[in-house]
């Protein structure tokens, strides 16, 4: 009898997820984790002074309350999640700012000229958001549940992907916004991959909400193994794991890695022929993490970017393209785009009375050693007059300091793998069933696999699934829900 029926490597969201899903499925789970706190990338700390709460990695997420998985586990039941005034904020230089509020007509009257061409553009997916992300959250080479969503969705990646992004618009907001949102997935724009993240991002903005959770991403991890405990399983931290051989015996291995980590992991038991795929996935640009300690909230220029819990700067389209193609190419932009969380709008306890916390990061190239505070620093200041005097403490971390905080930012690069076209039909490799590797009983989970990054656990969840039917002949999905 084998000790474990599984043993998960990585205690991120989706090796998480994976636990959950087979520990609900009866089945004895143990999770090694090799830092001393669970959750990779989903981590809350105090990085900067005592008592302010600081998100590690991800801080803001639009697929808490859509993922599919996530629907499923009803962690809108098990946490707190608010939802700030508006999802996310796009100032301009002359004062004026896009609000994605949930209500997408009233942000459309806010646009002025550009409003209706921008309604006209969302309001297929944001009427349909669930099927939308039940669309993004599979792997492209399965025949989509719902055709007709589909070719619309792909009408408009196509539109928003290609030099023709601005033919229906006449002003700078309404673009400025789309491509703000796009920015997410780090790489040059117009491309599809940076359409098709922007579009089912923006459609959630407006149907669900961007949520924040209460005290912190760390909310997330810690309901996922409250669950895991109470379904039998365990979470081993300080447990760095070298060779799969040296884990106990299981029927099933589910590894939250990246493919270069599985092939260390594996050594020569990998065939050649997968072993090459692995080898030539590419890994992309990176980010580069600055945390504030405030003395105020951040004095943004237009008041209505004071109310949203994400704000993108950077400018117009033409100027957020301009930087991640100076990125792409190696180098660093000037005028970089920077992302913001401003948690603080609706969770008071992440500081002291009256303070705010501030999370930011911007994109810099792969192995970026160069801190970005006062890159960052100056960009919020050019929409935030005064941002400076606010300032009580930051901390910064390079694209290197994530990588050495999780192995699996290869080079920094937040998203495990480059989310090009080829790669999302191949992640890591071409298969209606990506997360199954040539060994027998071990899978891969990561956001190197699909449907790609973001915390949403969908990662975990196919890959357990996979399991489930292939290791342990188990059809029935078990249910997470409360109480089951």
């Amino acid at each position: 009898m084998t000790e474990f029926d599984a043993v998960v490597v990585g205690a991120g969201p989706n090796g998480l997820a994976a636990a959950v899903t087979l520990a609900r499925a009866g089945l004895r789970v143990v999770v090694y984790e090799r830092n001393s706190t669970p959750g990779g990338g989903a981590r809350t700390a105090e990085l900067t002074l005592p008592g302010f709460h600081h998100d590690v990695c991800s801080a803001v997420h639009p697929l808490a309350l859509a993922s599919p998985f996530f629907r499923e586990f009803q962690l809108d039941r098990r946490i707190d999640l608010q939802l700030p005034g508006a999802s996310f904020a796009h100032p301009l230089d002359d004062g004026r700012a896009g609000i994605a509020y949930r209500d997408l007509d009233r942000t459309a009257a806010e646009l002025g000229p550009d409003g209706g061409a921008y309604a006209a553009l969302m309001r297929p997916l944001v009427d349909q958001a669930d099927r939308v992300a039940r669309l993004t959250g599979d792997t492209l080479l399965r025949v989509p549940e719902h055709p007709v969503l589909a070719a619309r969705f792909g009408l408009r990646v196509l539109e928003q992907g290609t030099p023709l992004w601005n033919l229906r618009f006449s002003d700078d907001l309404a673009p400025a916004m789309l491509s703000g949102v796009a920015a997410h997935a780090i790489r040059s724009m117009p491309s599809p991959t940076t359409a098709g993240a922007g579009l089912a991002l923006t459609a959630h903005a407006h149907a669900r909400g961007w949520p924040i959770p209460v005290g912190g991403t760390q909310a997330i991890i810690d309901a996922m193994i409250d669950d895991l405990v109470a379904h039998g399983g365990s979470v081993v931290t300080d447990a760095e794991v070298t060779d799969l051989r040296a884990l106990p015996s299981s029927r099933a291995i589910i590894l939250d890695t990246t493919p270069r980590a599985l092939l260390d992991l594996a050594g020569d038991r990998l065939p050649a022929v997968y072993s090459r795929e692995l080898e030539s996935f590419e890994y992309g640009n990176a980010a580069a993490k600055v945390d504030f300690a405030l003395d105020a909230p951040i004095p943004w220029a237009n008041a209505g970017v004071r109310q949203a819990g994400t704000v993108h700067l950077g400018g117009t389209r033409a100027q957020i393209a301009a930087a991640e193609r100076t990125v792409a190419a190696g180098r660093h932009s000037d005028a970089p785009y920077v992302l913001i969380s401003q948690p603080t709008v609706v969770d008071g306890s992440r500081a002291p009375a009256g303070k705010h916390t501030a999370w930011a990061y911007t994109h810099v190239p792969a192995g970026s050693d160069i801190d970005q505070t006062e890159a960052v620093t100056a960009q919020i200041e050019r929409f935030a007059p005064g941002f400076r005097d606010t300032i009580l403490a930051s901390s910064s971390r390079t694209a290197i300091d994530l990588q050495e905080y999780n192995p699996n930012y290869i080079g920094g690069d937040i998203a495990s793998g480059a989310a090009s076209i080829l790669q999302l039909l191949k992640r890591p490799v071409l298969s209606p069933d990506p997360w199954r590797t040539p060994l027998d009983g071990v899978y891969l989970c990561s956001s190197s696999t699909s449907p790609g990054p973001g915390v949403h656990g969908l990662n975990g969840w196919h890959a357990a699934r996979s399991a489930l039917r292939r290791t342990f002949g188990i059809e029935a999905l078990p249910d997470l829900s409360i109480g089951a």
